[in-house]
């Protein structure tokens, strides 16, 4: 009798223990799955962002760096998909374009999607109500405008290349120019690594002033087909290289500089005027987005456009880059290398951060109007109903009676 006890105790507490085992896999499945990303009460199954604030709470201790005016904080444009409204997208290399503009032709909630067809690189991005492309980007148009083409290529080049795909001269169309922006450093590093295996960019225009740089303007780095397995001191002893401070570069016009022509003007002043063109062409842009913050990127953009994405962004700190081991001095000489870059992307954090805590107080704060003005309807519609029902009402005869037996 003891052994057969002994050995329902047993197996009662293996039963428990898997059925709180159970549990425990559950909840934390539901903890990566159920708040974040499903939803099954909405046509997509996945989360639909009324329903859940999934973005960030503004840090309320954030000090300012710059002073920018509301012109350059409110950033809602009434973008017209079915008019003449064109987004184009500046990809800057290694800045985290590649997943933003997958997101851009198969995660944004249209009226008619983008047509995504599998083993073909781009896609058909037409508006709801003709044949006719909404964004200018490498997965919807293609490189267009040359491999990877900057701010001064692509203001020059797509009205053209939009006018002759569609075998029409237009209206003058608006267009909103979008980019994304890294930490230098980390996105430097990330280029290296990116060349180390093989990519070169070879066919990049650089197009400036309707003419390609010569090759006394623009050596290359290299000799042969590629710079695979270059070393990082290799990498940053070119003074050719591209990747030093390439987000400035790309944002600038050129031909305030002379395009490629370094001679043009001194070395500083040079600097100098790529640097201030670069901060004005993004601040003026429509929208820009910051590779480390991906929820506020997807915040603002959708703020900006009134476009929503189904599923949200997801920040990947896992990347090539980050396994890269390299020492204070490397890092402090990819910083000088990359000064200019240094400057913007302190000066883009700063404004980035500032649209979204503007943007935040600005909705919380028509919230609280919406809501005030919501309870005052509320007790104007109970006011006058409990006026009429007190009026209206009349002694019943049990309260009549109570009255008599006090007296």
């Amino acid at each position: 009798m003891k052994r057969i006890g002994k050995n329902m105790v047993e197996r009662t507490s293996k039963f428990v223990l898997i059925v709180l085992g159970s549990i425990c896999f559950m909840l934390i499945l539901y903890q990566y799955v159920g708040p974040g990303m499903m939803n099954f009460g909405s046509p997509h199954r996945y989360l639909i962002q009324d329903d859940l604030d999934i973005f960030p709470t503004p840090d309320p201790h954030y000090v300012k760096k710059y002073y920018f005016p509301i012109r350059d904080l409110e950033r809602s444009v009434d973008f017209e998909i079915k008019g003449e409204d064109v987004i184009v997208f500046l990809h800057i290399q290694k800045t985290g374009g590649t997943t933003f503009g997958r997101h851009l032709v198969q995660n944004v909630r249209l009226e008619v999607p983008c047509d995504c067809r599998p083993g073909q690189k781009k896609c058909t991005c037409y508006r709801p109500n003709r044949k006719e492309t909404w964004l200018f980007s490498r997965f919807s148009t293609g490189w267009s405008c040359g491999l990877h083409a900057d701010w001064t290529e692509l203001t020059n080049c797509v009205p053209g290349v939009l006018n002759k795909k569609e075998n029409t001269l237009k209206n003058p169309r608006k267009f909103y120019y979008i980019t994304l922006l890294r930490d230098p450093v980390s996105r430097y590093l990330s280029e290296w690594r990116h060349v180390q295996r093989g990519a070169t960019w070879k066919t990049s225009l650089h197009m400036c002033d309707g003419r390609t740089p010569t090759p006394d303007e623009l050596p290359s780095c290299y000799e042969g087909t590629d710079w695979s397995g270059c070393s990082l001191q290799q990498f940053t002893d070119c003074p050719y290289n591209l990747a030093n401070n390439r987000q400035v570069r790309m944002l600038a016009d050129l031909s305030l500089v002379g395009c490629y022509n370094m001679s043009f003007i001194p070395e500083k002043k040079r600097a100098q005027v790529l640097l201030e063109s670069a901060k004005k062409n993004l601040r003026d842009m429509a929208f820009f987005g910051l590779t480390e913050f991906q929820r506020k990127t997807q915040y603002l953009f959708e703020r900006t456009f009134n476009l929503k994405f189904i599923r949200p962004f997801m920040q990947y700190n896992s990347t090539r880059a980050a396994g890269v081991d390299v020492d204070n001095d490397t890092i402090l000489r990819i910083e000088e290398l990359n000064d200019l870059d240094m400057q913007l992307y302190d000066y883009a954090k700063d404004l980035f951060q500032q649209r979204y805590q503007y943007k935040r107080q600005l909705e919380r704060m028509e919230e609280r109007i919406k809501n005030r003005e919501e309870r005052r309807l509320h007790r104007s519609n109970e006011s006058p109903r409990e006026e009429t029902e007190e009026q209206g009402r009349l002694p019943t005869e049990d309260y009549m009676s109570q009255i008599i037996e006090k007296w």
